[in-house]
C-alpha cells in the first residue's frame, strides 16, 4: 500500500480505527482509575491522622487519670 492514487483520500482500515480507539477507552479509564486511587489514598491518611489524635486523647484520658490517682494518694 504505498501512496494514495490521485483523486483519492487516504483512509485507515477498521481493525486500525478500533485498534485506536480501544487504546482511548483503555487511556481514559486508567486515568479515571489512578484519579480514583489518588482520592481514596488521601482519604485514607486524613483517617490515619484521625485514629492517631484518637489514640492520642486516649492515652492523655488514661495518664491524667493515672496522675489524678498519684496525687490523691500523695499528701
Amino acid at each position: 500500500m504505498g501512496e494514495p492514487r490521485p483523486g483519492f483520500e487516504a483512509f485507515e482500515c477498521a481493525p486500525g480505527l478500533r485498534l485506536e480507539a480501544h487504546e482511548r477507552v483503555s487511556a481514559v479509564m486508567f486515568e479515571t482509575l489512578t484519579a480514583r486511587l489518588d482520592r481514596i489514598e488521601a482519604l485514607m491518611e486524613r483517617l490515619e491522622r484521625r485514629l492517631w489524635l484518637t489514640v492520642y486523647g486516649i492515652v492523655g484520658v488514661i495518664l491524667a487519670q493515672a496522675l489524678q490517682s498519684v496525687l490523691d494518694v500523695v499528701p
